[in-house]
C-alpha cells in the first residue's frame, strides 16, 4: 500500500516540475525578448528617421567546404545607397564545434577581378551589386563560400561599444590622429568612448595609410574581446537590440545570439587574425581610372587564406 502511494505521488509530482521549467523557460524567453526591444527603441530614438531604412539584398550564401560559418562583415558609411563603397571588409570564421573565431580583413584596394565587370579594387564590388557581388568576388578569387553578410553603419559601432562599455575600451592610441577624423585622438594609454574608438579604427592619414587602419582594425576586435570581462550573457539581447537598427543582415536574431554566447564563453583567447594581401604578394601599381591599386597574387593569397582557416 505504502509503495502504490509513494508512486502516485511520484507521478503527480512530474506535471509539477514540468510546468514550473515551462514557467522557468517562459521567463527568460520574455525576459529576452523585453531587453531586446528595450534595446532597438533606444537606438530608433537617435536615429535620423529619413536614413533608417534599409535595403533588401539577396544573399546565395552557404557555409565553407570546411564545415565554417563564414560572415562577412561590411563597413559604409551610406547603408543602403547602391552605389556607396564599403569602407571595411571583413569576413569571421566561426567553427561550430571547437567554438573558436578568426578574422580574416581584405584591404579595400585589392585589385581583383569582380564577377561581369572585369579587374577593379574589391570595394567596388558593393557598389556594383551590393552583398551578393562582393560574395561572388570573394568566391572568384579565393575559392571560399560565405553564409552570411552584415553591413554596418558606423554609427551603430558607436552605440555599440557605449553600451557594452560605459567606461569606454582601454586603447594605447600610437600617435596623435587628427586628419579626416571627427574626434581628434592624442597618443598614449586612455580609454575611448565609441566616437573615439571609431576615430581610431577609421584613421589612415599616414605614411602606412590602410595598412595601418586594418592592423588598427583588427587590434580593436581583439582588445574588444579581451575587455569583455564584465559583460554577461543576459546582457545580450539588448546589445544585440542595440545594433539591430543600424545594421542590413540576412542572420536571424537568434543566429546572432548563438554566436555571440560562444564569443563571449570561448575562454577569451587570441582572436587569430589574417590581412590579405599577405606580405610580399602584391605591387603597388597606379592604373587609369582606378588610381593606386594592391595588384595581388591571387593564388598565393588564396593558399594563405584556406591555410589559415584549416590549421
Amino acid at each position: 500500500m505504502r509503495s502504490d502511494k509513494y508512486h502516485k505521488k511520484k507521478k503527480r509530482r512530474w506535471p509539477s516540475i514540468l510546468l514550473v521549467l515551462l514557467l522557468l523557460i517562459g521567463g527568460v524567453v520574455g525576459y529576452a525578448y523585453f531587453q531586446y526591444k528595450q534595446g532597438v527603441n533606444q537606438s530608433l530614438k537617435k536615429i535620423n528617421k529619413d536614413n533608417k531604412e534599409d535595403v533588401v539584398y539577396t544573399f546565395e550564401g552557404q557555409k565553407d567546404q570546411y564545415g565554417d560559418t563564414n560572415v562577412l562583415l561590411l563597413g559604409s558609411d551610406a547603408r543602403g545607397k547602391e552605389k556607396s563603397r564599403s569602407d571595411t571588409i571583413m569576413i569571421v570564421h566561426f567553427n561550430e564545434d571547437k567554438g573558436t573565431f578568426k578574422l580574416t580583413s581584405i584591404m579595400r584596394d585589392s585589385y581583383v577581378s569582380i564577377p561581369g565587370h572585369g579587374k577593379h579594387k574589391i570595394n567596388s564590388a558593393f557598389a556594383l551589386g551590393g552583398p551578393e557581388l562582393m560574395r561572388q568576388t570573394i568566391k572568384q578569387n579565393f575559392d571560399l563560400d560565405l553564409q552570411y553578410f552584415a553591413i554596418a553603419d558606423f554609427q551603430g559601432f558607436v552605440q555599440l561599444i557605449d553600451e557594452a562599455f560605459p567606461k569606454g575600451v582601454e586603447m594605447d592610441v600610437e600617435k596623435k590622429m587628427t586628419e579626416f577624423v571627427d574626434v581628434p585622438l592624442e597618443p598614449g594609454l586612455q580609454r575611448l568612448d565609441g566616437a573615439q574608438l571609431l576615430s581610431y579604427v577609421r584613421f589612415r592619414h599616414d605614411a602606412v595609410g590602410d595598412f595601418g587602419r586594418v592592423e588598427r582594425q583588427q587590434k580593436t576586435v581583439q582588445a574588444i574581446k579581451d575587455q569583455l570581462s564584465g559583460f554577461t550573457i543576459t546582457k545580450l539581447p539588448k546589445l544585440i537590440g542595440v545594433v539591430s537598427p543600424y545594421v542590413n543582415t540576412n542572420m536571424d536574431t537568434s543566429d546572432t545570439l548563438f554566436m555571440a554566447k560562444d564569443f563571449l564563453s570561448n575562454n577569451r583567447g587570441s582572436i587569430e587574425t589574417l590581412r590579405i594581401p599577405i606580405e610580399n604578394s602584391f605591387t603597388e601599381p597606379r592604373i587609369s581610372g582606378e588610381g593606386q591599386v594592391l595588384d595581388i597574387d591571387v593564388k598565393k593569397n588564396k593558399e594563405a587564406l584556406h591555410q589559415f582557416i584549416t590549421q
